[in-house]
């Protein structure tokens, strides 16, 4: 009796103490990572207990957005959802990977319930407008209501037993810019947590995800801005925040100032938006409501919000010759 439990207790001790050093039970050291893609900065700040698990949970978090570059990129010939948009009007049903088919569903669901201020069939729009602004040239009736035909989230079909999406109409061009980032920062946080690690901020250029708290905070500090001079700092934990304004990206065309964010209705670059910062449960829907609520404005945003439990918003627009400021997050 006595040599079992002697030898329980040796097993106990020596499990004790493998847990001990196990990498994950030691001091938790902050560290950051950056990297180009999709366009914009990746910044990844997380709490890990050692350099060789951090190193191998970035390059894993990153591997995934490229990944899914390769997969959601329209500036990628080759890319799947590039593919998809070359079968539009062909009543074909294309077939696609489960990450095509989940970003494209939530963007329908959100296309849905804000009457589609935010639509993922915006491609033709959003390719004549950044020529526009590469070329300074304003485009002509006939271009936008061309590519104004082509576009309309009630012509994608899905169908989630075959995973298969249908493009009904001919020239249809897929475009996902408006929550592609928010998608990615959410799937490379997942990687960390499947690594143990439960403290961690991804910034992909604005779009924002964040876990638990930094060791000894109660959250991580984030400023967000108006557009102009009012700056406000929160300290926020488990939850993602998109901001969207066209401060470095818009179209100067005879004294009048167009956003990068096209407007379905018009056609062309928003006249009125001057910044909107929305916090969601979820990276995904905090970076489509940010374009939503752009496009929607003030007084449609507040109606399209209640479809968004947990969300706040907030958003400045210019209103006749004065600013008009929503915000939600005070």
């Amino acid at each position: 009796m006595n040599r079992v439990l002697h030898l329980h207790n040796l097993v106990f001790l020596l499990t004790f103490s493998l847990l001990g050093c196990h990498p994950l039970y030691g001091q938790q050291k902050r560290y950051t990572f950056e990297k180009g893609l999709m366009g914009s900065p990746f910044k990844l700040v997380f709490y890990a207990p050692g350099d060789s698990i951090a190193q191998l949970a970035a390059q894993r978090a990153f591997a995934r957005v490229e990944k899914l570059n390769e997969i959601m990129s329209d500036y990628r010939d080759g890319s799947e959802i590039n593919l998809l948009s070359a079968s539009s009007g062909s009543a074909k049903w294309v077939v696609v990977s489960e990450d095509l088919f989940d970003i494209l569903a939530i963007s329908q669901n959100i296309s849905i319930k804000t009457e589609g201020a935010f639509d993922a069939t915006m491609g033709p729009l959003v390719q004549m407008w950044r020529h526009a602004t590469r070329k300074g040239i304003f485009p002509t009736t006939a271009e936008i209501k061309e590519a104004k035909e082509k576009t309309g989230y009630q012509k994608m079909q899905m169908d989630s037993t075959s995973r298969s999406i249908l493009l009904t109409q001919k020239g249809m061009r897929l475009d996902i810019g408006g929550l592609g980032k928010g998608y990615a920062a959410e799937e490379a946080i997942k990687e960390l947590k499947l690594m143990g690690i439960t403290s961690a901020m991804m910034d992909a250029g604005g779009k924002i995800v964040l876990t638990d708290p930094p060791p000894g905070s109660k959250g991580w500090k984030i400023t967000v801005s108006n557009g102009s001079d009012s700056l406000k700092t929160m300290e926020l934990a488990n939850l993602a925040l998109a901001t969207s304004g066209p401060t470095y990206r818009f179209m100067e065309y005879k004294g009048v100032r167009y956003s990068h964010i096209v407007d379905p209705k018009t056609g062309i670059g928003l006249l009125f938006h001057v910044r909107t910062t929305v916090i969601s449960p979820d990276g995904t829907v905090a970076d489509a409501l940010a374009t939503a609520f752009s496009v929607a404005g003030i007084a449609k945003s507040k109606e399209y919000l209640s479809r968004f439990p947990n969300s706040k918003v907030w958003l400045v627009e210019k209103q006749n010759d004065h600013i008009a400021d929503w915000n939600m997050l005070e």
